[in-house]
């Protein structure tokens, strides 16, 4: 495999001020790619990866759940860097709604969830399609779930949707816009050691995780970094459509 080479890149990654998403911000800096930040309430950590490398990238502020807060976002990125190559939708919430509750409070979940996970994905889709079309040239790249094709537990009904909903989306997109020269690509992780996981394992213990793994260890977001890097190179692009499984053999399809 050829080595990754990213320079004169401009990409963009939303939620990249923590998790997953910073570090794949991380590694794309490091391969040379200028990174629009995007964050919605964590500026420090985002402000701090950005002067980490003092390469040109920027942060950029946006409430996902709010229309013209998501509009906004594409108009300052491209504003600021005229051309965006390659868009990372890693942001999303993974809220619990118990079939417990009332039917009022399960639904405000699902609808937040959805909007956040799902409609501000559509509109960064459509938004850029219609920037790479006038391009000639662009990738999505967007981060999805094994919950897609394992199911969830019932406290996560509205995040499953939402991630398949994003998943055949990207399908879509791949099969509709390729002679557009637009790819994109879906990376499936399961279980990662981020903060939300570090939440799990002190209520549940860290045993309980890795006895539903293949491997002896929990994926890192480290791990998912590179592979995102590999598909916005370009040397991906003829598996465009395809949904790569990054879940430390605990959902083997």
């Amino acid at each position: 495999m050829a080595s990754i080479d990213l320079k004169g890149q401009n990409i963009l990654v939303t939620g990249a001020s923590d998790g997953i998403g910073k570090a794949i911000a991380n590694y794309l800096m490091e391969q040379g790619a200028t990174v629009a930040v995007h964050y919605n309430s964590n500026k420090k950590p985002a402000e701090a990866l950005v002067a980490k490398h003092n390469n040109g990238s920027k942060i950029f502020q946006a409430d996902l759940s709010l229309t013209t807060s998501v509009l906004n976002l594409m108009n300052e990125v491209i504003s600021e860097y005229e051309k965006i190559d390659c868009i990372v939708l890693n942001a999303g919430v993974f809220l619990p709604h118990s079939t417990n509750l009332s039917t009022d409070e399960w639904f405000k979940t699902w609808k937040k969830t959805l909007n956040i996970n799902l409609d501000a994905v559509g509109l960064l889709t459509k938004e850029g399609i219609d920037h790479f079309k006038g391009k000639q040239q662009g990738r999505f790249i967007y981060i999805g779930s094994r919950a897609v094709f394992r199911g969830e537990t019932e406290e996560y009904l509205a995040y499953a949707a939402s991630k398949g909903g994003l998943t055949s989306l990207a399908r879509s997109v791949a099969r509709s816009f390729g002679k557009d020269n637009i790819k994109s690509f879906v990376v499936s992780p399961g279980f990662t050691r981020t903060q939300m996981a570090e939440s799990f394992i002190e209520v549940y213990g860290e045993d309980r995780v890795i006895s539903e793994i293949a491997l002896n260890e929990l994926t890192k977001p480290e791990d998912i970094a590179p592979l995102v890097g590999l598909m916005c190179s370009g040397q991906m692009d003829h598996a465009t459509g395809a949904t790569i499984d990054m879940n430390a053999g605990s959902h083997i399809r």
